[in-house]
């Protein structure tokens, strides 16, 4: 097999086992060769052709390289050329999707600190592996604090990696792992995460409500009892929000009254008959506020 990289024309590669992209990682291929160039070449191999004809070439790996190439306007791409069977072909192609589909999580956070300590900044690290420097801090945040399965969760795209962030500041584990559940089955999401961190910091249900034989006991927290903490806290909040509104509209009326009061003269001189001719200065002020 030779190794050396070639410049191929786009047009002469067949793609012998088309898969179907999805385009959410298809724009990200585009973009991150867009910014920093094809980083590796695509593997193509010989095939037969008649006598007289151009050579052509049937892809190995590399499907989503062509299309973004293809997209960007590229005519030729580098590839390796090999000499394999047809049959060789279709199973290397499939073995390289497999490896492509499961990629370890831990292998982007691995590289960060290798450049790190090398005395690269997030954003000249972002630069080299067309992520975020939002996201390269991130990630070292996570990874300073050993959470690696939210880590992995992240780079899955299986939570944001603010809502990570969020979790990994909860210190109990099997709080932790209860919030990252909550996210994923969709029944939580970043705010009420939030909300229900600070129910945990604050200890307003967790080791007192939800105590299953005294203070010092306190049961396990499954994401069933967070969302059911989070509940009960929106609950709470909304019967807040409803008080301040009905005192609000007691208040208004309140002012209201005050005010047509005040315009009576025979009401005024009342008041100066009893020593009453001055009202406290809010009274006074939010009468003045009604039109």
């Amino acid at each position: 097999m030779k190794s050396e990289v070639q410049s191929i024309s786009i047009d002469r590669i067949r793609i012998l086992n088309p898969r179907h992209r999805d385009k959410a990682k298809f724009e990200r291929v585009v973009q991150s060769i867009k910014n920093l160039g094809l980083k590796k070449p695509v593997k193509i191999s010989r095939r037969n052709v008649k006598d007289g004809e151009e050579p052509g070439y049937d892809l190995v790996c590399g499907q989503g390289r062509i299309e973004a190439c293809r997209a960007l306007g590229f005519t030729h791409i580098p590839a390796i050329v090999v000499d394999v069977s047809k049959e060789d072909r279709l199973l290397m192609s499939l073995v390289e999707n497999m490896a492509r589909r499961y990629p370890a999580p831990m292998d982007l956070i691995m590289e960060i600190e290798r450049l790190k300590t090398q005395g690269y900044s997030n954003l000249a690290i972002s630069k080299k592996l067309d992520i975020s420097d939002t996201q390269v801090g991130g990630l070292l945040v996570l990874r300073s604090a050993g959470e690696e399965r939210l880590i992995d969760a992240a780079i899955k795209g299986k939570v944001p990696l603010g809502v990570a962030i969020d979790i990994a500041k909860t210190d109990n584990r099997e709080a932790q792992q209860g919030l990252l559940k909550a996210y994923e089955t969709r029944q939580l999401n970043q705010t009420s995460i939030r909300v229900v961190k600070k129910l945990l910091d604050q200890r307003h249900f967790f080791g007192k409500a939800l105590t299953a034989g005294g203070r010092g006991t306190r049961r396990r927290q499954t994401a069933e009892d967070l969302v059911y903490a989070y509940q009960k806290e929106s609950q709470r909040q909304k019967l807040m929000v409803k008080k301040a509104k009905f005192c609000e509209a007691k208040l208004v009326f309140v002012q209201a009254a005050f005010k047509q009061l005040l315009s009576n003269e025979d009401f005024i001189n009342l008041l100066r008959a009893e020593g009453l001719a001055t009202a406290p200065k809010f009274i006074a002020e939010s009468t003045k506020r009604i039109k």
